[in-house]
């Protein structure tokens, strides 16, 4: 079972129909203890980087941060992504679960922001979530902060400067574009996940 951890930030539905079209079961909760039984975890999410906080709080961060440590499979999408890195300058308050190193920024003032529709990966390193998946392809995007390359990123894309795409560590993936909403290529990389 694939738990799609509901924090609050939205963009459920669309990831529920993708995994219900690839015929994966999938529950959307936001109860610890059936987060703490699945077998692995989505976490998506759009908007502020304070829409965060509960996953730090409570029972569920700390459900969240123990399955982490013990390698529990787990996928960030945009936001879910940006949660995974040290922090964001959106809220510079709140820290992130620190994964991957560096904070997340915004756009600077020579592009135009949100960073909004399709751009193409460049694949930097050997992946098991892209696998399949050839640099070049493109993927949809819509955010206005972005993941610093850093020693986990697999594949970056440009948008002003490069900033990470996706990043991989052993059971920890995270993406900052929407595979829900990127057609065949967005399906098979979360059916790469699925698989693991």
């Amino acid at each position: 079972m694939i738990a799609i951890v509901d924090y609050g930030a939205g963009n459920l539905t669309s990831v529920v129909k993708a995994l219900q079209h690839l015929t994966h079961e999938c529950i959307v909760t936001n109860d610890p203890d059936t987060v703490g039984r699945a077998e692995k975890w989505i976490i998506p999410g759009v908007g502020n980087f304070k829409a965060t906080t509960p996953l730090a709080d409570g029972k569920l961060g700390a459900v969240l941060h123990e399955g982490v440590a013990r390698g529990r499979p787990l996928l960030g999408i945009c936001l879910g992504l940006q949660w995974m890195f040290e922090g964001s300058t959106e809220a510079p308050e709140l820290s992130g679960l620190g994964a991957f190193i560096g904070q997340c920024t915004r756009f600077t003032d020579r592009v135009k922001s949100p960073h909004v529709g399709w751009d193409s990966l460049a694949l930097t390193d050997s992946s098991r979530l892209l696998a399949g998946i050839p640099s070049g392809a493109y993927v949809y995007f819509t955010h206005s902060y972005r993941a610093p390359v850093c020693a986990d990123t697999v594949a970056t894309c440009t948008y002003g400067e490069p900033f990470t795409a996706v990043a991989e560590r052993d059971s920890l993936f995270g993406v900052q574009f929407h595979p829900e909403k990127s057609g065949d290529v967005g399906l098979q990389i979360l059916e790469n996940f699925c698989a693991l």
